[in-house]
């Protein structure tokens, strides 16, 4: 609240409030430290511990976005007048019990088996302007049980200027796998800075954080959906364009396309419905498939590792992973016409890619016979009395036979679809497809070419009711009437040339915003403690699971540590024959199933024990062969006899 211009008092919300009244927060604050102590206690860190310390938590909004609360202008004077220097971590207590507050940790409890789940907590130093952290976090259950909890730190060991960071890394150990209840505890660090002036010992200061968190035995396969962050590209390294081309006042994709900003309401209503939904970080090679029903891609705009393509085949195929893609528009000649010059940057900004990377959505869903195109289509449909608006979304132009197709007139609002729909203004539209759903090996996949019903930013209709129905069918193979009948099944499949296909812009340098294009493949600190620094299942060769500072060993099984490419079997029970379609394209039928034929061979893993038996006795031989070259060597290089 604050004065009006004229007359009165009127509220205003943000930071351009809120910025002035923390200001004036600071100056009376400062004025009521005596000059002469000034200097020791007033510093950026001290005086932001009396503003958090002091403030007063709203019952309403959640941690990210109220902070530390409404800030008190006493309470705040009060930890200033009694101050003394020290360190701390803000928030300096985690119950992920208390809703709404600690949402969206509060919605989702821990389990065995999931990607771990992160915090990032910032380190307060009113010691000094440089702190070190000498030796790594601890972490204190309060009870027995609190050792199923596993966390591993990551951290500022340098503490400059004034503050840190503290990141905590949590995942419940394969034990506590049935163990329901909560867990409560200590995170302990110590921080040391130089010692002030007439000061001869460094200062040294205990932080403490205290943790409360929610255990529930490991949900079942078909309750998980991994949801991949991933290959989103990060606002803002580059001009990625909105999703919706009828909100021409937000030009840019810059809400984060993460579950817990503009797809928050999507986040709930999964929880709602029963499902649990993870976050993956890193690329496909970093999650084991045998654990998720549904991997779900959402408006994604990078590409993609040619090992996770391959991966993700057999995640499907051999492993009976659900698959589920919301696409976004892609047209060459509608992102040329939305290049503009910025005069912030003084530079022409031209957009990257559309709303989704559909050449690289394309090449990962190439083994499964699945295409997008490049119109841009918009209007109302229904399916069955359901209502629905399709924004700025893309076609589905290759589809295999058996699969089920859903179509619809639209208009193509693309750049080169603008002159046909001129000629056809006046007659009736052709249908275009815009949902598919196949049967694949032993997974399922659903693709949809509209993401907006699902972001709540510019949301016209949602489609959460659709999406449910999809999971259903990805997870359990449950098929909704609504979305397979008989009419929508594909006698011939849908194909185009790939000369038809979407092309990548080859005016950008797409490595300058991706994290796959001239990256290295690698799991990142939020998978699964056991594959960080590695290339993940079945990628990285060792005996046994990288062993992590502080963690005992931990395998998983010849899932983790294969590898024994199993990408070009075909498994002889699941395959009728090889045959070519009416498109020459080449196929395997599978054999007692109403499923659909793709452009793949079926993968298996029933060769891996002999292969991997044969590949030892290779290489056993292979050694005493260069032993005995290597002694031979040596004797006859010093006038001895060679031993054989």
């Amino acid at each position: 609240m604050g004065s009006k211009i004229s007359t009165g008092c009127k509220s205003l919300s943000g930071t351009s409030v809120a910025s002035p009244v923390v200001a004036g927060m600071v100056c009376l604050l400062v004025s009521v430290i005596p000059e002469s102590a000034r200097k020791d206690i007033l510093n950026p860190a001290s005086m932001k511990q009396a503003l958090v310390e002091g403030a007063a938590k709203l019952s309403g909004p959640n941690m990210y976005e109220q902070g530390a609360g409404r800030v008190d202008l006493l309470e705040s004077y009060e930890i200033l007048k009694g101050y003394h220097p020290r360190a701390s971590i803000f928030p300096s207590v985690l119950d992920f019990t208390d809703c709404p507050y600690s949402w969206p940790f509060c919605r989702q409890p821990l389990y065995a088996g999931a990607m771990p789940v992160m915090f990032n907590a910032t380190i307060l130093n009113g010691m000094g302007a440089i702190g070190y952290i000498e030796s790594p976090p601890t972490w204190h259950p309060a009870e027995e049980e609190g050792n199923l909890l596993s966390i591993h730190f990551t951290y500022s060991e340098v503490i400059w200027p004034w503050t840190g960071y503290l990141a905590l890394h949590m995942q419940i150990k394969e034990e506590g796998v049935q163990f329901s209840g909560e867990i409560e505890g200590n995170v302990t660090l110590r921080v040391f800075s130089p010692p002030s002036s007439g000061e001869k010992s460094p200062r040294s200061s205990t932080c403490v954080l205290q943790l409360k968190l929610k255990v529930v035995p490991t949900p079942p396969r078909h309750k998980r959906v991994l949801w991949d962050q991933f290959h989103n590209i990060k606002y803002p390294p580059g001009y990625i364009p909105r999703d919706s081309l009828d909100v021409r006042n937000d030009i840019l994709d810059w809400h984060g396309d993460h579950l817990h900003t503009n797809f928050h309401i999507m986040f709930n209503m999964l929880r709602d419905a029963g499902y649990y939904v993870e976050t993956l970080g890193s690329p496909f090679t970093c999650f084991d498939a045998r654990q998720y029903g549904t991997l779900l891609l959402v408006d994604l705009e990078d590409e993609y590792f040619l090992e996770e393509i391959e991966k993700l085949r057999d995640d499907v195929i051999s492993t009976g992973l659900g698959l589920v893609v919301f696409a976004e528009w892609y047209n060459m000649d509608t992102m040329v016409k939305m290049r503009f010059f910025d005069d912030n940057t003084r530079s022409w900004w031209t957009p990257v890619t559309g709303g989704a990377n559909i050449p690289a959505l394309n090449d990962l869903l190439a083994p499964f016979g699945i295409a997008f195109g490049d119109k841009i289509l918009n209007g109302d449909f229904s399916i069955d009395g359901e209502q629905s608006r399709y924004a700025s979304g893309t076609d589905i132009v290759r589809f295999p036979r058996g699969g089920y197709t859903h179509g619809f007139p639209f208009l193509d609002s693309s750049e080169s679809g603008a002159t046909q729909n001129v000629l056809t203004s006046g007659t009736a539209k052709a249908d275009s497809s815009i949902l598919g759903l196949v049967e694949v090996g032993q997974g399922r996949i659903a693709v949809y070419g509209d993401s907006n019903c699902l972001d709540s930013s510019h949301m016209v209709t949602n489609c959460y009711w659709l999406l449910k129905k999809i999971l259903d069918f990805t997870s359990r193979n449950v098929k909704d009437p609504l979305l397979f009948p008989v009419s929508s099944k594909n006698d011939a499949a849908l194909f185009v040339d790939d000369n038809q296909l979407p092309t990548r812009r080859t005016d950008v340098n797409f490595s300058s915003y991706s994290a796959v294009v001239g990256k290295d493949l690698i799991c990142r600190s939020d998978s699964r403690f056991e594959v960080w620094g590695t290339k993940g299942y079945n990628l990285h060769v060792r005996g046994r699971n990288r062993r992590l500072p502080g963690y005992p060993l931990i395998d998983l099984g010849r899932g983790l540590n294969s590898t024994f490419d199993t990408s070009n079997l075909k498994s002889p029970k699941d395959t009728q024959k090889n045959k070519v379609d009416s498109l020459g394209i080449r196929t395997w039928g599978m054999l007692s199933r109403d499923e659909a034929d793709v452009p793949v061979l079926v993968a298996s893993h029933w060769l891996l024990p002999a292969a991997v038996a044969i590949t030892g006795l290779v290489l056993l031989s292979l050694w005493h062969i260069r032993q005995r070259r290597r002694r031979r060597r040596r004797g006859s290089g010093s006038g001895r006899l060679g031993n054989l």
